[in-house]
C-alpha cells in the first residue's frame, strides 16, 4: 500500500523553527516529484514548496521564500521541509504529496498536479 506519512508538526512561537518530515512506504520516492502543501480550514490549499525527482529544481511560494527550504533524502525515502522565522499566518495543516517522475515543480506547486497525498500534520504558530 502506497503511503506518505508526515511528522514534525506542533506548536511553535512566532520567529521559531520547525522541520517537517515526510516518509514514504510502499514505493520509492526517488522516482517522484514531491511537494509540501498547506491548508487553513475554509481557505484554498496552497502549494508551499516543491522539488523535482532529481532534486535539481525547486519552487517555493512567495509567502515562504527565504524562510522555508525543501530537501529530499532518497536513501532514507524521505523529504523534509525546514521552516524558519515562522509567522502566525503559517498556521495550517501541512500535507506532503508525490507526483510522477516528470512532474515539474510548477505543475505540482501551482497546478497541484499530484498523484498521492499524505494525511497532514498540524503546524500552529502562536505565542
Amino acid at each position: 500500500q502506497l503511503q506518505l506519512v508526515e511528522s514534525g508538526g506542533g506548536l511553535v512561537q512566532p520567529g521559531g523553527s520547525l522541520r517537517l518530515s515526510c516518509a514514504a512506504s510502499g514505493f520509492s520516492l526517488e522516482y517522484y516529484a514531491i511537494g509540501w502543501f498547506r491548508q487553513v480550514p475554509g481557505k484554498e490549499r496552497e502549494g508551499v514548496s516543491c522539488i523535482t525527482a532529481s532534486g535539481g529544481a525547486t519552487h517555493s511560494a512567495n509567502s515562504v521564500k527565504g524562510r522555508f527550504t525543501i530537501s529530499r533524502d532518497n536513501a532514507n525515502n524521505s523529504v523534509y521541509l525546514q521552516m524558519h522565522s515562522l509567522k502566525p499566518e503559517d498556521t495550517a495543516i501541512y500535507y506532503c504529496a508525490a507526483g510522477h517522475l516528470f512532474t515539474t515543480v510548477q505543475a505540482m506547486c501551482v497546478d497541484q498536479r499530484v498523484d498521492y497525498w499524505g494525511k497532514g500534520t498540524l503546524v500552529t504558530v502562536s505565542s
